[in-house]
């Protein structure tokens, strides 16, 4: 897929099955909204290949009705959140009293059912967040994409639409698609995920192992395993990674059985709910947001400590293809 004669994004295969959610999780830049333009047939793109729906190339024609969007920032009509949470219907040609029926459960199962007489433009980012949901969903669409749909969202509004959301798409027919950055949004609402990097698919598989055993090293970072130590500074066989959370700081030397990178405190800066302490190694700065010692300083000669269990080896790149195999040359929405 290019534009301008420049290639955004090269995906050989990407299926997502009715009734499943698969999420992309990349990057600013990767190429998550390019992949979601191609699948709904927007324009500005030059592509190569199909978006098959139902096992057949599907067109702009076909797709339009099956599919429905909810982007990062709800775009809401004037008017009541009723008549906006019907607004797709509407559009589709489905009568005012049918669409508004037809809509109403949506919004009840998205919690905004008591706001359905409110003027759509009073409403905080999560209630126009919910409604953009409702309408999406009111339509019945084949195929749900949501483009970071929790972008921008405070921490509680977001933890709870989450929650909504996941027990919506539990009994939901569409297949979806969800684009985001955040590990935590995939693993809260799709069974696969896929890993996008430079307009690639890295990695492909059940949510849960794609985000505990990242197949290299820029994926582990993209999932949370930021801190890399080479065998240079660990002694071991091959790369390792560790989440910030697992790691310790230690003045003197660890427990036998664990993982120890020496290293010098570059600075301690409170995060409210915990500690951050970074450390200068031979391997480049790792972060700590584990117990820190007391009396613990800047230049303080320390040891990065992580237990086996929490650490994870880093495949040679060579045995990429064996994790992330190449496949047909499509795109299988449904």
């Amino acid at each position: 897929m290019s534009a301008r004669g420049r290639e955004l994004l090269h995906v050989p295969a990407l299926d997502v099955a009715a009734g499943s959610a698969l999420a992309v999780l990349g990057p600013n830049g990767a190429g998550k909204s390019t992949l979601l333009r191609a699948l709904a047939h927007l324009g500005g793109l030059r592509r190569t290949g199909d978006v098959l729906l139902d096992g057949r190339p599907a067109s702009s024609r076909e797709l339009r009705p099956a599919v429905a969007a909810v982007l990062q920032r709800p775009i809401l009509r004037r008017g009541t959140v009723a008549a906006n949470a019907a607004s797709g219907l509407r559009l589709r040609g489905v009568g005012r009293a049918e669409a508004g029926r037809r809509a109403e459960p949506w919004l009840a199962a998205l919690g905004v059912a008591h706001l359905a007489r409110r003027d759509a433009r009073t409403l905080s980012g999560g209630e126009a967040q919910r409604v953009a949901l409702a309408r999406a969903l009111a339509v019945e669409p084949r195929v749900l994409l949501l483009d970071e749909p929790f972008a921008g969202l405070d921490a509680t509004t977001r933890v709870d639409l989450l929650a909504d959301l996941r027990a919506v798409l539990d009994g939901l027919d569409a297949a979806t698609l969800l684009v985001t950055h955040d590990r935590h949004e995939a693993r809260a609402l799709a069974g696969e995920t896929a890993l996008l990097v430079a307009g690639r698919i890295r990695q492909h598989g059940p949510t849960e192992v794609v985000l505990d055993a990242p197949s290299d090293a820029e994926c582990a970072r993209l999932v949370g395993f930021t801190n890399l130590f080479p065998p240079a500074v660990t002694g071991r066989d091959t790369l390792l990674a560790a989440r910030p959370e697992h790691c310790r700081v230690l003045v003197g030397e660890p427990p036998a059985g664990e993982v120890g990178v020496t290293g010098t405190v570059r600075r301690i800066v409170p995060l409210g709910g915990g500690t951050r302490v970074d450390v200068d190694t031979a391997a480049g700065t790792v972060a700590c947001t584990g117990p820190v010692p007391a009396g613990l300083g800047p230049g303080r000669a320390v040891v990065v400590a992580v237990v086996p269990a929490e650490v994870r080896s880093i495949p040679d790149p060579a045995r990429r293809a064996e994790l992330c195999p190449e496949q047909t040359d499509a795109v299988h929405p449904g």
